[in-house]
């Protein structure tokens, strides 16, 4: 299946690459950056944190050494890492790579950063540092679904979009509530100027057949918890570093930890994480065919070939 993608009159300097976990992002961002001498991007929440290397499916060394890589592993876990942190790393890097005349091969399967880099960011002010220590504080060891409730009582219009199994956007929406007094939804109407114009970039949403992507999602798991996870979801935990920051609940980390103290088997582990991620797929496919239009789909054999014959035809 293909959509509607945007039009350029000259070759396309921005190459964005989406789609769920496993689908095959990386292979085709390695294989356009080595071809047309680009630079791979990385637009995936999760693989910004430099302490979840093996468990979020990084690049490797040798494939890091055959191209630049930017933006993967440049955070330490501590941090809650935003979509607005990421567009201002995204802006730096970006001047950089148009300064070097090189492509930009934007790669990963957080949506919402590209439709933010698409479409810009809604406008919310920044929560300063120590609202945030509050805040936090507050929810320390409180079920989402409590801080869903109290949100409800504040702007119950953010916690109707929001899952009560949530916890990171609950307390983003907290955050600006305690910062501001406003609810959140009331900042999400005007949105900064985008970092990207549509019509100078190739967008590309790779589709794989359900059962197909399923299978690659199970066995890419057990390939990772063989390869070194378990450690490092391991020493992780052994930071003391709160729950609900966005490393700490990873696919796959919150049930390996529970497994570490003793409240999981290691297969009962494995198979919520194997879960987690093949409903986080799902959501993926969702909310890019409601939110990233003019993205062409890809799906079927040899769509690394089909995709560099497209752009070279396309100019570069």
């Amino acid at each position: 299946m293909s959509e509607d993608k945007p039009k350029t009159c000259a070759p396309p300097r921005v190459i964005l690459i989406a789609g769920p976990t496993a689908s095959g992002k990386s292979a085709l961002a390695l294989a356009i950056a080595r071809k047309f001498g680009g630079v791979v991007v990385n637009a995936d929440s999760m693989q910004v944190y430099r302490d979840l290397k093996i468990i979020t499916a990084r690049p490797t060394a040798e494939e890091e050494q055959s191209v630049p890589h930017r933006l993967f592993g440049h955070v330490d876990a501590a941090h809650n890492y935003s979509v607005g942190r990421w567009l201002g790393d995204f802006s730096a890097t970006l001047e950089e790579i148009r300064r070097q005349g090189r492509l930009a091969v934007v790669a990963g399967g957080t949506g919402l950063y590209f439709k933010a880099a698409l479409q810009g960011l809604s406008d919310i002010p920044a929560v300063p540092e120590e609202v945030r220590i509050r805040v936090r504080a507050r929810a320390q060891g409180r079920l989402p679904q409590e801080l869903h409730a109290e949100l409800s009582q504040f702007d119950p219009e953010t916690a109707a979009r929001l899952r009560d199994s949530d916890p990171q956007r609950i307390l983003r929406a907290l955050e600006v509530f305690e910062a501001t007094g406003k609810p959140l939804a009331s900042f999400q109407g005007a949105r900064a100027a985008p970092l990207l114009d549509a019509s100078k970039c190739a967008g590309f949403f790779i589709s794989p057949a359900r059962n197909e992507l399923y299978a690659r999602i199970n066995a890419r798991f057990d390939a990772m918890t063989g390869a070194g996870a378990l450690e490092e979801v391991r020493t992780l935990g052994a930071r003391g570093l709160d729950p609900a920051l966005p490393a700490m609940r990873a696919h796959g980390v919150p049930h390996l930890l529970s497994h570490f103290e003793g409240r999981l088997s290691f297969d009962e582990a494995v198979a919520r994480g194997k879960s987690d991620t093949r409903h986080y797929a799902k959501r993926q496919a969702t909310f890019a065919r409601h939110q990233l239009p003019g993205f062409e789909w890809l799906e079927g054999e040899n769509i690394i070939e089909q995709v560099l014959e497209e752009l070279r035809q396309a100019g570069l």
